[in-house]
């Protein structure tokens, strides 16, 4: 497909590099040279230097043919605005980045007249994506599939974990788990397991099941975490916003540190439910005297992923259950997994799956089989794809065990209906079913790819 970026900053330069490597023509469009210098190293990019808002700009840059426009420069204005250019140039589809809360509330208001085909606020999504662990904390990572039906989980075997020095075979017998252990990372390696691998210390595990049957198993490995009560948040901004939002529904108690005595009073007026702090969460007298002892869960959320991650490391050597921490710099991601925190989001990973996603379905989506829902785990070593599947599907009907997978590959759940079904071999797809593919292979497009 051809597409055009506009905006060549670190969410815009991820996004080109990995549809590059998918065999898209991608054309970047960016009024800083420096930013297209760096982007324009990329093999096989166009890069268009001018404002994201000139007509004569977009023209250059092709957008009037182009399949998908993904506006994500620093400014939601020129973002929205260059996206309603494009679309009555001639562009198919388009994607605007919306940090603003209130633009992004009004969004679907006026989706339709920017014609929009899809928004993305990163920070919502964020606090959406760091909610869930917080809500299942003994994860350290929670992914969703079917509207929720599904759950994908991450998880470290700690030390003194009853898995450990067990095989997939006596797990699944000795526990009677309705549960799939879908892929392993160990280290430096990352695969699909088989029944008679045998667990590590200090593996993660990316497990899958519907809710209740990953409760039960948590309990059944005496590994489940009672949920978080109290959440401490050091940081006041946009992310903070929306998680504290969230968490107040759930009936949490959030005290958030900030400080910006101004940005502080808009929190207030905001969260009244909130208690809201200003003082500077760095320092750990203010830690101390705000409870981090005895908090449930503390979320590092500044603006320094480097603070962030000092404060995560702090929070857990004072034995807080739950700790997560924000880092924005995608190239810190193979470090911070050496130093063993918790829970790490990047707001601008999360925005570029997103994307990834939604432009991966549009190329994948045929007759036979569509793209529903995609997320890229361990560092982009693993994919987790959700395929729903239509009439004509060659392989419908035929029992699993009749169906070759390929290496890298494993059929995790399958969904109908109501239904969550972790297959066996005598299991069936169906037309209408979803399906739930883990693959340790990249640019996956079709269940075609899945089966010899």
């Amino acid at each position: 497909m051809h597409i055009v970026i506009i905006g060549a900053g670190k969410v815009g330069s991820q996004i080109a590099s990995q549809l590059v490597s998918e065999g898209h023509d991608i054309v970047m469009v960016d009024n800083n040279p420096k930013s297209l210098a760096a982007v324009g190293s990329i093999e096989d990019i166009l890069c268009v230097e001018g404002e994201a808002v000139s007509r004569a700009t977009l023209k250059e840059a092709d957008v009037g043919e182009a399949d998908v426009v993904i506006a994500c420069t620093n400014s939601d204005e020129i973002n929205m605005l260059s996206c309603l250019l494009v679309r009555k140039m001639g562009a198919k589809r388009t994607i605007a980045r919306v940090r603003n809360p209130v633009y992004f509330e009004q969004i679907d208001y006026i989706k339709d007249d920017l014609g929009l085909s899809l928004s993305i606020n990163p920070e919502r999504s964020a606090a959406r994506a760091i909610s869930r662990v917080l809500l299942f904390p003994a994860a350290n990572n929670v992914e969703t599939f079917s509207h929720g039906k599904v759950e994908l989980v991450e998880f470290t075997l700690e030390k003194g974990n009853p898995l450990i020095g067990k095989s997939l075979m006596e797990i699944s017998r000795v526990y009677k788990a309705r549960v799939l252990m879908c892929a392993i990372v160990r280290g430096e390696k990352t695969f699909i397991p088989v029944g008679s691998d045998v667990l590590e210390e200090n593996d993660r595990i990316f497990v899958a099941a519907d809710h209740a049957q990953m409760i039960a198993f948590f309990k059944k490995i005496e590994a489940f975490r009672s949920g978080v009560k109290t959440v401490i948040i050091v940081g006041g901004g946009r992310i903070a916003y929306y998680l504290a939002e969230r968490l107040i529904s759930h009936g949490m108690t959030v005290k958030i540190i900030e400080n910006s005595a101004a940005r502080c009073e808009e929190l207030a007026e905001l969260l009244p439910s909130a208690i809201i702090v200003n003082a500077d969460g760095t320092d750990e007298e203010v830690l101390g005297e705000e409870g981090i002892h005895q908090t449930d869960a503390f979320v590092a959320l500044t603006g320094m992923d480097e603070v962030n991650v000092i404060l995560s490391i702090y929070a857990e050597k004072k034995n807080v259950e739950k700790v997560v921490a924000k880092v924005s710099q995608i190239s810190f991601n193979e470090m911070i997994e050496g130093l063993g925190l918790d829970s790490v989001f990047s707001p601008k990973t999360v925005t570029a799956n997103q994307i990834l996603q939604y432009v991966r379905a549009l190329a994948a989506s045929s007759e036979l089989n569509s793209i529903e829902s995609l997320c890229r785990l361990a560092g982009n070593r693993i994919e987790a794809l959700e395929f729903l599947i239509h009439e004509g599907t060659e392989y419908v009907g035929t029992p699993l065990r009749l169906l070759n997978v390929k290496k890298g590959f494993l059929v995790a759940v399958i969904i109908r209906g109501k239904n969550v079904i972790i297959p066996g071999g005598d299991d069936t797809i169906e037309v209408g079913d979803s399906v739930i593919i883990v693959t340790t292979h990249n640019k996956v497009q079709s269940l075609d790819e899945v089966f010899e």
